[in-house]
């Protein structure tokens, strides 16, 4: 009896390592507690087909959370002057989030906090565009080839009236029992060029922004998200600087409170970073964009590590999300067999379609 469950033991491993891997993984990951996707908001003039894409296809997918891209495309009431030109209306959101409802998937929006003010040295998105005096001042970073993104100086004594007042405004809106504040790639912070806080520990002001916003929210019982890479050691881990960190933040690991979810974006390769922030204590998503094997990997793995794990771990893997970078026009024609515009977005629609295949989930 003993070698015949060797032998069924053995012959089980020999074809989990056989099939590949959306064989035996993907009926399982609709039993993930999170199976999220992350889009832009849709401008205006595609609203009926955003509309249109949540009745006729994300409903009929196992996505139970969709993160969506707001950011300052949307009629604030509270800073109207911040709203971008292409902003959804109060209407708009609701019908959003009240057709989303019908399948059981939860809209949490998504607004960058910190980092992500403005594209490379032009094109100011608007909050920096409207204070341009909240500005981090990146001193000579800002001559540098691959200066990539402005920041907002955390220390300004006004800037966090202003962005904690859109947030809640989004929060409300939405309904929402959770929000994304971004807060990736992070590369000017604690500069020699800002007198608020040059010589000051990175990792301490980031953990700092961090804390400051989950505490907020925790006191509305609104959960927080954020994405992990500022949180990751980028010379140890071989991940470079873009996803984890080589500007001293990743201590703020250690810094920030436990509640705060993180969306932990590895795209190129795999690494078993969801188990790290895991043991960490912090609740962990793993989050893939344009290569399928990385991504059905992914799957596989929080899978794996969920049946492996005990309760305490266990419980801090929630699951995946996919996430595309481009606008919701430019995913939409592309996922309808028309134009895709960027070999590298045609591939995320496609590896959403490998993650997501049409069958709705059962629970």
């Amino acid at each position: 009896m003993k070698r015949k469950r060797r032998f069924l033991s053995k012959l089980l491993i020999k074809i989990l390592i056989i099939l590949p891997v959306t064989v035996w993984a993907f009926s399982e990951a609709e039993k993930l507690p999170v199976r999220g996707f992350a889009i832009a908001s849709p401008a205006p003039d595609n609203f009926e087909q955003f509309i249109a894409f949540v009745n006729n296809d994300l409903s009929k997918t196992a996505v139970n959370q969709l993160f969506l891209r707001i950011n300052y495309n949307y009629q604030f009431k509270s800073h109207p002057e911040l709203a971008e030109k292409n902003a959804l209306s109060e209407q708009q959101v609701k019908t959003i989030v009240k057709t989303a409802a019908q399948y059981n998937i939860e809209i949490i929006p998504i607004i960058n906090m910190l980092g992500h003010q403005s594209w490379k040295k032009d094109n100011i998105h608007s909050l920096l565009r409207v204070y341009p005096e909240f500005e981090e001042n990146a001193g000579l970073k800002v001559l540098d080839k691959d200066f990539y993104t402005r920041a907002y100086c955390p220390n300004h004594p006004d800037v966090h009236d202003v962005v904690l007042a859109v947030i809640d405004e989004l929060v409300e809106v939405f309904g929402a029992k959770g929000i994304h504040l971004g807060m990736d790639e992070v590369f000017i912070l604690g500069e020699d060029g800002c007198e608020r806080c040059r010589g000051q520990n990175k990792a301490e002001l980031f953990a700092n922004e961090v804390n400051l916003f989950q505490a907020h929210l925790a006191r509305k019982n609104i959960a927080m998200y954020i994405w992990g890479d500022r949180l990751l050691n980028g010379h140890t881990t071989g991940l470079g600087m873009w996803g984890a960190s080589k500007n001293d933040t990743d201590s703020a690991i250690d810094l920030i409170s436990k509640n705060v979810i993180i969306c932990d974006w590895q795209y190129e390769s795999a690494p078993p970073t969801p188990g790290y922030f895991a043991v960490k204590g912090l609740n962990v998503i793993s989050a893939s964009y344009q290569v399928p094997s990385v991504a059905e990997f992914q799957v596989a793995n929080m899978i794996a590590m969920r049946a492996s794990s005990n309760d305490t771990i266990k419980n801090r893997l929630f699951g995946v999300m996919h996430t595309y970078w481009g606008s919701f026009d430019s995913f939409y024609q592309c996922y309808q067999g028309k134009a895709c515009d960027h070999k590298e977005r045609a591939s995320a629609v496609k590896t959403f379609s490998i993650i997501y295949p049409k069958i709705k989930a059962n629970n």
